[in-house]
């Protein structure tokens, strides 16, 4: 799900270090000198929907912030250098924290080979995430581009574990043949959603808390994931790449057979947890994809670049689940994607290119949300 390379090879480096510590209302104090203020500088006039806003990292790429269930840690992944990581790994923060180069995070998952999808587990003690270390210590290729057209690698040496909150992994849920990664769980805290490539195709499986009773949800051709549920867990929200011509299917299913995907057309989908009813919510072209329910479970707030021409910049919408009332919440000119919301409702952990300098570093913001 962390597919933010795909941007940033557009951009340039920068970073920025300063001493400080926060909470989550948007209010930072400078520790060198007590003052306190209020981020107000990162947030776009017309971003009416935060109240305030809180930059969370200073460096490299961070994303897919997502919150325990009592919403007072995150877990994310980063592959800040500075962080002593090659590549992407599992990072665990307080609510209230905020990371500089010189100040890391605890690191949750193993540092060898590479990571995505992490989320809490209901007992806010265990997390689960997708890793490629069973099969190599070093961090897998990451092709970004085949005959000049972007990609992501489907690696199939990823499966999925459970850790404690000392990095201990204490169980693996999948060890299928082929790509298990991308898993979320329900807040009913009773599913957990996952893509896989058992069948043969990128499609959407759910399973229970402890991996048992694996059941297929999709079934049609195209790359199915990123799958989040609704807040009360009886609805999937996902994104879908969907080939229809002839080439477009066979396309697909050569880069497929070579672990790869292209993720330049893509539409979101909707359905019932169990897989019925299932049907498309966006018809927008370019990339809509990391959607995430409202707190509220009738609108979905996205990210897409189907008003950009050139590919980005990626903005924020929300989009009504019977798919009227499409509205834009960012107004950013590079990238802003991986919207959270915390599970009471207030606040939106998302990522940005917003405040690095017109670099290429990604960072992590929590702004307070209001309606």
């Amino acid at each position: 799900m962390n597919r933010i390379t795909v941007i940033l090879i557009l951009l340039v480096t920068f970073s920025s270090c300063k001493n400080e510590s926060s909470d989550a209302s948007g209010y930072s104090t400078d520790t060198t000198s007590g003052a306190t203020k209020k981020y107000d500088s990162l947030i776009y006039p017309e971003e009416t929907h935060f109240k305030s806003i809180r930059q969370v990292t200073y460096g490299g790429d961070n994303a897919e912030a997502y919150w325990s269930f009592d919403d007072k840690q995150l877990v994310f992944q980063s592959n800040n250098v500075k962080w002593g990581v090659g590549c992407d790994q599992m990072f665990l923060m307080n609510a209230n924290e905020t990371f500089t180069d010189s100040i890391a995070p605890p690191m949750l998952s193993t540092g060898k080979g590479r990571t995505t999808c992490a989320y809490f587990l209901p007992d806010n003690k265990h997390i689960i995430y997708a890793s490629t270390h069973l099969v190599q210590d070093e961090c897998p290729d990451a092709p970004l581009k085949k005959n000049g057209k972007y990609i992501w690698p489907i690696y199939d040496s990823y499966d999925i574990f459970v850790a404690d909150l000392e990095g201990n992994i204490v169980k693996q849920l999948t060890n299928e043949v082929g790509y298990d990664a991308e898993p979320t769980v329900s807040p009913k805290g009773d599913k957990i959603v996952f893509t896989s490539t058992r069948s043969g195709d990128l499609e959407l499986y759910t399973m229970n808390i402890d991996g048992s009773d694996v059941k297929q949800i999709t079934h049609e051709l195209g790359y199915d994931g990123g799958a989040f549920f609704s807040p009360d867990g009886s609805k999937l929200i996902f994104r879908s790449s969907r080939p229809k011509t002839e080439k477009e299917i066979k396309n697909y299913k050569d880069l497929l057979a070579e672990g790869l995907v292209e993720p330049t057309e893509m539409e979101l989908y909707i359905c019932n947890a169990d897989g019925s009813e299932l049907r498309q919510l966006t018809d927008l072209g370019n990339a809509n994809w990391s959607p995430f329910f409202h707190p509220s479970g009738d609108k979905v707030l996205f990210s897409s670049n189907f008003e950009s021409e050139r590919g980005f910049p990626f903005n924020l919408y929300l989009i009504d689940i019977d798919g009227k009332n499409l509205k834009r919440v960012t107004h950013s000119e590079t990238f802003d994607a991986f919207p959270v919301f915390s599970n009471d409702g207030k606040y939106l952990a998302f990522s940005s290119n917003r405040n690095n300098g017109g670099g290429r570093d990604t960072n992590l913001f929590i702004a307070e949300w209001q309606d």
